[in-house]
């Protein structure tokens, strides 16, 4: 998947998070599950926005991990909306699916990248360079 695809996929993912978040009933539980879930889910889309512009690799890499982590968050608030029936299996899993989807995707990106970053040092060893940078 291309960056671009993957930036308008966070920021859709977003705006569906906030629809569910406004669904969701205004019980205690409700309003601290919303609450969390927001926060989780439209930051990823923002984080992962923060790395593509990260200063050095260990930058883009660490804001990739933290989009990572509130992806896998969004997808325990999902789990907790739909095994406490706040709202309907059918309107959440959709959503929880793509969650997924996303944590896997940064997931994946963060690996790759750690992984280029390790073959770019070991070039640069075998070649007497600086492994900085």
């Amino acid at each position: 998947m291309k960056s671009s695809e993957l930036h308008v996929r966070t920021k859709e993912f977003a705006l569906r998070i906030m629809k569910l978040v406004d669904a969701l009933p205004p019980s205690p539980s409700g309003r601290v599950i919303g609450n969390q879930i927001c926060r989780s889910g439209t930051s990823i889309g923002a984080n992962y926005r923060s790395a593509k512009r990260g200063r050095s690799k260990a930058e883009f890499i660490a804001k990739l991990g933290v989009a990572e982590e509130e992806a896998d968050e969004c997808c325990y608030w999902l789990e907790l909306i739909i095994d406490g029936h706040l709202l309907s299996a059918e309107r959440v899993q959709p959503l929880l699916n793509e969650a997924n989807e996303i944590t896997a995707m940064l997931a994946a990106s963060r690996i790759t990248a750690k992984s280029n970053r390790e073959a770019v040092r070991r070039s640069q060893l075998a070649a007497g360079s600086s492994p900085h940078g």
